[in-house]
């Protein structure tokens, strides 16, 4: 295989292992230098990471490819973790760490004092605590993938994301573990294996502060479970409301299909950086780019395959390239190929195709009303999703939420699009239109209102928006987590016959319906096990386990017209 375009052979570059840079309180984190071969100093760029600097094989590959455009570069562990010194916590050091990382480099005698970061995840998230902490070399950064808040990492409109205790067993704790001198598997290849044995039981722990892990390498996820999304203990991971204080030019990318958090992310931090710019009369210097991917360089790429929706050979992006492009540009001052860019580049999926353009959300949409109505007869089980709302017939339908039988997560579903034509049965409501006319273009914020009223003081509501191909196949749009909302934290406790309006405003998507294709809602109260299990008894599952079964009414009529509201694009001109 030929090299990428700009990718430094073993003899065009001097590697320096276990580099040691001082921070602030004498910790040394320490990281692996990459540079030119020949004399000078360059420009450089910098990745703090968690999970270990010499493991990750895309991140040496872009490191490489980095040099050989005359970049020199550093992957650096972060505090507490594999080569570097001190206690890890979750993000709380990164800010001044990430500033005094970013000094460091500066100073070094190989490098010309012109700096970048780049980095997905919690390498993505590191990027902008650093950044809020306004480093003075600091020229550009390209946080992929991340969140604007951590709480809203966390958790999704209240309701916990059960995929953090797989990251943290799998991720985080076996190198813990071997810092610690406890037993259990001592790397990650270990702990997958040991995830595949044990990880059904965790999840499905109840109370989850009986986990054992939480007493163990893992302590910190005890704070995350005992401490409320709109608890003022998460100040400290917040990011959105600061932009004022980040002066780097900014490349901002996240996927359809990723974690709910890092598209709302990516749209929040650019949109909050642009007009925190705007007030002070200053250029935007902010990218955004949205694609159909899930998480990781892999997924952008296209080296490896995520979901079974087929959006073409259009979905693959360079991600080096375009990562390298943007430090050219604003780390060195080129004008290249994205002088002149828009700053917002969005795959539409079904279209499968790029659209450029000035902002997110795209201008000139209109809402689209559909509103929930039974079915004739609610043939099948499946209620329509009409114009209007209904002016007759019944005024709800009912569903049974369980939690001790809950309903189950359908395969591949938290990695990409795939098929959930198996997603009904009694737990579950479907509403769906009939075949279209014509194509649907929506790009932007879905927003959900649901009219509804349970047995039970709380539960789950998920929407879940689906684009039914004409064979059956009927394909998610985004993460689950951008599709719930937990009933109890919107007005308190259910009171028996309340109408409770359900808001659920937090999905973004971009998606051509086809001409021929349906589009469905699923309506339901579980999903597991990737997301916490509402007990429906008005206690938290992180303290108690005892459950509650309930008969939920979703409202359709004239006073209470449940429906989803789609941002649609009009069809492109002739």
């Amino acid at each position: 295989m030929a090299k990428p375009h700009g990718s430094a052979d073993a003899a065009d570059l001097i590697r320096e292992a276990d580099v040691a840079a001082p921070m602030r309180d004498g910790v040394l984190l320490r990281g692996d230098v990459f540079r030119p071969a020949g004399p000078g100093r360059f420009p450089a760029l910098i990745l703090r990471t968690p999970y270990g600097r010499t493991g990750d094989p895309d991140e040496l590959r872009f490191a490489r490819r980095a040099v050989g455009r005359g970049y020199a570069v550093v992957l650096q562990d972060v505090r507490g973790r594999h080569g570097s010194e001190g206690a890890f916590t979750p993000h709380a050091h990164e800010g001044r760490d990430g500033f005094d990382s970013i000094e460091w480099l500066a100073a070094q005698p190989w490098c010309d004092g012109r700096v970048g970061s780049f980095g997905l995840s919690y390498a993505g998230s590191v990027q902008w605590f650093a950044a809020l902490e306004n480093p003075p070399h600091l020229l550009a950064m390209a946080p992929a993938m991340t969140f604007a808040r951590l709480r809203d990492a966390v958790r999704s409109q209240g309701v916990l994301d059960m995929d953090w205790l797989r990251w943290a067993y799998v991720a985080i704790a076996p190198d813990l573990r071997v810092r610690a001198g406890l037993p259990g598997p001592a790397d990650i290849p270990a702990a997958e294996a040991d995830w595949a044995r044990c990880g059904a039981a965790l999840l499905a722990t109840l109370p989850l502060l009986d986990l054992p892990e939480l007493d163990g390498c893992l302590a910190f996820l005890r704070d995350w479970l005992t401490h409320p999304q709109d608890d003022s203990w998460w100040d400290f991971g917040d990011v959105a409301g600061k932009y004022d204080r980040v002066t780097a030019a900014v490349l901002n990318l996240a996927g359809w299909h990723d974690d709910a958090f890092t598209v709302a992310g990516a749209v929040e931090n650019h949109r909050g950086l642009v007009a925190a710019r705007a007030r002070k009369g200053a250029e935007p210097r902010s990218m955004l780019v949205l694609g159909p991917w899930s998480h990781g360089i892999n997924a952008v790429t296209g080296d490896a395959r995520f979901g079974t929706r087929d959006f073409g050979p259009a979905a693959r992006l360079d991600y080096d390239g375009l990562v390298l492009d943007f430090m050219d540009r604003h780390v060195r001052g080129r004008r290249n190929v994205l002088a002149g860019v828009a700053p917002v580049s969005c795959f539409f999926m079904g279209g499968n195709a790029w659209r450029v353009g000035p902002e997110w959300p795209p201008a000139g949409t209109r809402e689209f009303l559909l509103h929930l109505a039974a079915g004739p007869e609610q043939a099948d089980g499946v209620g329509r999703l009409a114009l209007l709302p209904p002016d007759c017939g019944p005024e709800g339908s009912v569903f049974a939420a369980d939690p001790s039988r809950p309903v189950a997560e359908t395969p591949g579903s938290g990695l990409g699009a795939v098929d959930h034509a198996d997603l009904r049965g009694p737990g579950v409501l479907l509403f769906e239109t009939a075949p279209l006319a014509s194509a649907l273009t929506v790009a932007g914020r879905i927003r959900a209102e649901i009219f509804l009223t349970a047995d039970v003081p709380d539960l789950d509501l998920y929407v879940r928006l689906l684009d039914v191909a004409p064979d059956g196949a009927a394909f998610n749009l985004m993460d689950i987590g951008a599709e719930v909302a937990r009933v109890g934290l919107l007005g308190g406790p259910l009171a028996a016959d309340e109408v409770r309006r359900v808001p659920i405003d937090t999905p973004h998507t971009a998606n051509v319906f086809l001409a021929g294709h349906r589009v469905r809602l699923a309506v339901f109260a579980s999903w597991r096990p990737g997301m916490s299990l509402n007990l429906q008894t008005g206690a938290s599952e992180v303290a108690s386990a005892a459950m509650r079964p309930a008969r939920v009414t979703i409202r359709h009529c004239a006073a209470q017209p449940s429906r989803i509201v789609l941002p649609l694009l009009p069809p492109p001109r002739a």
